[in-house]
């Protein structure tokens, strides 16, 4: 089994020792020359190559490259060179998280060149090694079907943990909603216990009401453990940066919500509550102070 894997990063390097220990020869390339070769001294079954060129033309075909790249420029740059290289039957999927719409797009290009197309969303962060990884995948079913061996080995299990959503697009649509869920989840566990940390007439462990919460409690869940964890080494953030970035999946969940006129509300305040820790909402902070200023004479809070 031969697969070819661009982008060796925290994700894409993972995969890549995952599928080489179940027995895959992974033909790898990142940017990083120090990836390259830490990847390639850790597995025999790990080649990584100086240039995708050098990597397409000793990966066996018909191949499978999988393409573990930021969504974006860089991924439609990859693309391009991916069309010039590759011969007719070969098959590309794009692992990042990129946007559906550009993923049907692009199986539309390159079916029409003669290759194969699949948007695998992929769940699992720096886990994935030793878990797993929750694989949604778009596609037509023959091009699922040359993947399928690679992601029963990248899977929890060889029949658990993987879906083929449908056609080319909902792999990345169906990882899309659930990132905006994962945001709603994070946000209301931030909320909580931000609840809880400020009552401080009860001296509350925070630490230990997230470990109590782990075991047979309704909101049990992996994000929990990984928040008790967090706490247990450090319950009062004090060296943290209230700033919080987003990938822009929540964003899409957000615009798909509106478009396709269904409520979201949650997944919604959960992403404007990231700009907020941004400062994106200074200004118009400062502007109800003048509003409350103007009609009731309350006070302005000046820097």
């Amino acid at each position: 089994m031969n697969i070819g894997l661009i982008g060796l990063g925290k994700m894409g390097g993972n995969m890549a020792r995952r599928l080489a220990r179940s027995g895959a020869t992974v033909f790898g390339f990142d940017v990083s020359a120090d990836t390259r070769t830490q990847l390639s001294a850790e597995n025999t079954n790990i080649r990584t190559f100086d240039s995708v060129e050098a990597l397409i033309a000793e990966l066996p075909a018909p191949r499978v490259v999988w393409m573990m790249l930021p969504s974006g420029e860089i991924s439609e740059s990859m693309f391009t060179r991916l069309k010039g290289l590759l011969a007719a039957g070969d098959l590309v999927v794009d692992g990042a998280n990129a946007m559906y719409k550009d993923s049907q797009r692009h199986a539309t290009e390159l079916n029409a060149a003669g290759f194969k197309f699949v948007d695998a969303g992929v769940s699992g962060g720096v886990w994935g090694l030793a878990n797993g990884y929750t694989i949604m995948l778009g596609g037509d079913k023959d091009a699922v079907a040359q993947v399928e061996p690679f992601i029963k080995l990248l899977a929890p299990g060889p029949d658990l943990g993987w879906i083929h959503c449908g056609p080319a697009g909902s792999g990345h649509y169906t990882k899309m909603v659930h990132n905006g869920i994962e945001y709603g989840m994070m946000q209301a566990f931030a909320e909580g216990f931000a609840l809880l940390e400020a009552k401080k007439d009860f001296d509350l462990d925070v630490a230990e009401i997230a470990e109590t919460w782990r075991h047979g409690s309704v909101v049990r869940s992996w994000l929990l453990d990984l928040t008790a964890a967090s706490l247990k080494e450090d319950s009062k953030l004090d060296g943290l940066q209230p700033y919080v970035t987003d990938s822009g999946e929540g964003r899409w969940t957000v615009l798909e919500s509106v478009e396709l006129g269904v409520p979201a509300p949650v997944i919604a305040s959960a992403l404007y509550a990231r700009f907020a820790s941004r400062g994106n909402d200074d200004y118009g902070m400062k502007l109800l102070q003048l509003m409350r200023n103007a009609f009731g004479g309350h006070a302005i809070a000046k820097k």
